[in-house]
């Protein structure tokens, strides 16, 4: 099982310095990956009152696919989405930016793809909220076209591409197509299309998480599809748990079929040296026999 980190989006800030060097402990420590997840815009709860999102226009957020392009010049660390809101964004665009980090990783990328909750997000960058569903599975198979063939003809419901191409292709033909969240229709949609599942972080491993694990895998049962080949990665909130619920958390998801567990060093949402968040890792990785 790979375990790696949450990078700290909402907690690390703005300093390029901090950055750099959280990931180099991370590498230090023995992880195998960051995964970081997606919020392009925040909305302003003094204009959209009621606002209930858990990040708003103060939320901090590194672009995911820029900073990995950052983090591949120093590290060898492996790198995973988690989870990109695919449709506020042009698939061709995704796709090349994705071949481009996963040929700078020498084939170190997963992506993980989710269809959001934000309707202020998506109507600020003119992407249709009602229909993102359907639009995400049309997404993912698009970009699989894009990851696997020099030139590509399409005509989908979203989509029209006549005989182009992303030149350069990535390394993974195709990338890991992974997808994040926890709704029946999403439990479906992983068991149908995807590479793996991010469970929500909310997700424990007891019998509703056993449940949601049942469910990916009957879908891929009926798609022809071997359940086992699917991936796993649950979210261990580290500043939750004491040492022996830590333990039980990892083991009770491994028995469960968890191919990777990604620990998450936040826990206010509100700024962190970035120093507490290596030492929050420390502790994970030697918990974890890493270190």
């Amino acid at each position: 099982m790979k375990i790696g980190v949450v990078f700290p989006q909402t907690e690390i800030g703005a300093d390029v310095g901090a950055v750099r060097a959280y990931a180099q402990q991370v590498e230090r420590l023995g992880f195998t990956h960051v995964l970081a997840y997606d919020h392009v815009l925040g909305a302003d709860p003094s204009v959209h009152r009621g606002w209930s999102g858990p990040y708003n226009l103060e939320s901090t957020f590194h672009e995911p696919l820029v900073l990995f392009g950052f983090l591949a010049g120093f590290t060898s660390l492996e790198f995973a989405t988690g989870i990109i809101i695919l449709p506020q964004r042009q698939t061709a665009l995704v796709a090349k930016q994705a071949a481009e980090v996963d040929l700078l990783t020498n084939g170190k990328l997963r992506l993980a793809v989710g269809s959001g909750w934000n309707s202020i997000e998506f109507d600020a960058m003119g992407a249709p909220f009602g229909s993102r569903s359907e639009m995400l599975e049309e997404q993912i198979e698009l970009l699989r076209l894009f990851w696997t063939n020099d030139v590509i003809s399409y005509a989908g419901k979203f989509h029209q591409v006549v005989s182009a191409g992303i030149q350069t292709l990535p390394v993974q033909r195709p990338i890991p197509l992974w997808i994040g969240g926890g709704g029946k229709k999403t439990l479906s949609r992983v068991g149908r299309l995807a590479d793996g599942w991010h469970p929500p972080g909310s997700l424990l491993p007891d019998e509703s998480g056993a449940q949601s694990v049942r469910l990916v895998r009957e879908s891929a049962a009926a798609a022809g599809r071997d359940p086992e080949a699917i991936g796993l990665e649950p979210r261990l909130y580290l500043m939750q748990w004491d040492d022996q619920e830590t333990l039980e958390f990892v083991r009770t998801w491994r028995k469960l079929g968890a191919t990777h567990i990604c620990v998450d060093t936040r826990f206010s949402g509100q700024p962190v040296p970035f120093r507490e968040h290596c030492l929050r890792m420390r502790r994970g990785a030697r918990l974890l026999g890493l270190a």
